[in-house]
């Protein structure tokens, strides 16, 4: 019995289990056959959802705005997904990654990252990296990996968002960076936009500066306009998720602002991808 039910669930992850229904004399129907992205299909339509079973993303960092972008992206349907990260699951990633529980304590997170996305959707192929990205090999490091549709930066450190930047323009590669979200406790204030016209966050101003000194135009980043909550920020356990750029201190984050951070690129990443138009008039994004 058990090994039925089993087998029954591995099916039905995949979209393979036809759930029955008792009809009035007691015999078994068939109902229609029900999908893990029936609910995508009625707004992507079949095709939309084709594109998406053929495209790669490439996902960099699994903190928590990546590891986040990571599970939604595998629950709409991405085919294909690469995974880039050194760290290992601690303590302090609980209370916002989703690549965090007691269970992954201590593991690579890359790895556990794999196992999550084969338990929500089988049928993604999952390429993972464990490694630092340097920024003087961002190149070679990247492009030794299959080549992405679209590359999402979930990284802290300027230098290495920067050389990333690079190498997607150099390539053609579509591009999402996040910008901060340490220390702001309003998810509602962010918003997608080009490097250009983002205003008060501190990571934006160093990549506005740097952008234009090096030639980088047209770089897509989610950013906020929240003032981030003035704090103390204090030395403990390396995480490199929830540093400050390139500094030493660590920064305070809320549960629930690096997912919603990871949903909101996802949403644009897989918008993107089948081609659904997404600004809001006023806003320069979403």
């Amino acid at each position: 019995m058990q090994k039925a039910e089993t087998e029954r669930d591995a099916r039905q992850a995949v979209g393979a289990w036809t759930p029955a229904r008792e009809g009035a004399a007691g015999s078994q129907a068939v109902a229609r056959e029900e999908t893990a992205t029936d609910r995508l299909q009625i707004v992507l339509g079949r095709e939309g959802l084709d594109r998406l079973r053929a495209s790669t993303v490439m996902v960099l960092g699994l903190g928590g705005v990546g590891s986040n972008c990571v599970v939604a992206l595998a629950r709409g349907g991405v085919g294909g997904l690469v995974l880039v990260d050194r760290d290992v699951v601690g303590p302090s990633n609980i209370n916002r990654q989703a690549v965090a529980r007691v269970s992954t304590l201590g593991r690579d997170k890359t790895e556990a990252m794999r196992e999550l996305v084969a338990d929500i959707n089988p049928a993604c192929h999952v390429t993972c990296l464990k490694a630092f990205i340097e920024k003087d090999r961002v190149a070679e490091q990247l492009g030794a990996l299959p080549r992405p549709d679209y590359v999402v930066d979930a990284i802290d450190t300027v230098a290495q968002k920067l050389a990333i930047a690079r190498w997607c323009a150099d390539e053609g590669l579509r591009e999402i960076s996040s910008m901060g979200g340490a220390n702001k406790i309003d998810p509602t204030r962010f918003r997608v936009s080009d490097i250009s016209r983002t205003e008060v966050d501190p990571l934006c101003r160093v990549m506005r500066k740097e952008c234009r000194r090096r030639g980088i135009k047209g770089l897509k980043v989610l950013w906020s306009d929240e003032v981030p909550l003035s704090v103390e920020p204090i030395d403990g356990p390396r995480d490199h998720s929830t540093r400050p750029a390139d500094k030493g201190s660590i920064l305070g984050t809320m549960s629930y602002i690096p997912p919603v951070m990871g949903q909101v690129i996802a949403g644009r990443v897989i918008c993107d991808l089948v081609g659904l138009e997404c600004a809001q008039p006023g806003r320069g994004g979403w």
